[in-house]
């Protein structure tokens, strides 16, 4: 097994863990970029949602309940178990899809009005993962529609700490963190307009973290 193979394998594994032993570890209120993105997408008309990494659902079921259809992306068995419990009363608005990132999205071009994820984007993933998730992103988006995500950013109490896996990542707690900088955010944006970038705290610690509001750019 390569060794990026091996760390994308760890990392799903403690996940399930994690989710199997804390059933409801993130509560089931919306969190603060969960309500943000409810919000702009009902606002500007956007019904469809890919979300990635929807792990237990905590932002899943309050799109649902805003009447959003989402289609919810996970690595993790027991956080789409929990999910499906959670959700049972929007079967109809809601789909859910087993699928590892580091693979092509499962979907058609111009799939989606909108997609959300909520520090997915800052899991094991390298560099040149991330560029190729966001294209991934952009090309199942219809013209027009916007990508919201959020990671963990480099004034992180947790940067630079624990295990050192290259690229900004570093283990704490048996998670890998990818750390973005600002220059990330921009190399991640291309083909999108970057309309919004705001920093936010959540969490005891606090993690640090920037939330990034993108438009998918006409295809040239």
């Amino acid at each position: 097994m390569a060794v990026k193979e091996k760390i994308s394998e760890d990392q799903r594994l403690h996940w399930e863990r994690t989710y199997h032993e804390n059933p409801s570890m993130y509560g089931s209120s919306a969190s603060e970029p969960g309500a943000y993105a409810i919000d702009l997408f009902s606002r500007l008309g956007l019904k469809t949602v890919l979300e990635l990494g929807s792990g237990q659902g905590r932002d899943t079921v309050p799109m649902l309940e805003a009447g959003l259809d989402v289609t919810a992306l996970d690595y993790s068995d027991e956080g789409l178990r929990e999910l499906r419990l959670r959700a049972t009363r929007f079967e109809h608005q809601l789909g859910v899809v087993k699928h590892d990132v580091h693979e092509p999205l499962p979907f058609p071009d111009e799939s989606f009005d909108a997609c959300y994820s909520h520090m997915l984007f800052n899991m094991a993933l390298s560099t040149e993962e991330l560029i190729s998730l966001t294209q991934e992103t952009r090309r199942v988006l219809r013209p027009g529609g916007v990508l919201v995500y959020t990671a963990r950013h480099t004034g992180d109490a947790h940067y630079g700490v624990g295990a050192d896996f290259g690229d900004n990542r570093f283990e704490n707690g048996g998670f890998v963190v990818h750390f973005f900088d600002r220059d990330l955010v921009d190399r991640l944006a291309d083909g999108f307009e970057l309309d919004d970038v705001t920093p936010f705290n959540e969490g005891e610690l606090p993690r640090k973290l920037f939330r990034v509001t993108m438009t998918r750019s006409p295809i040239t």
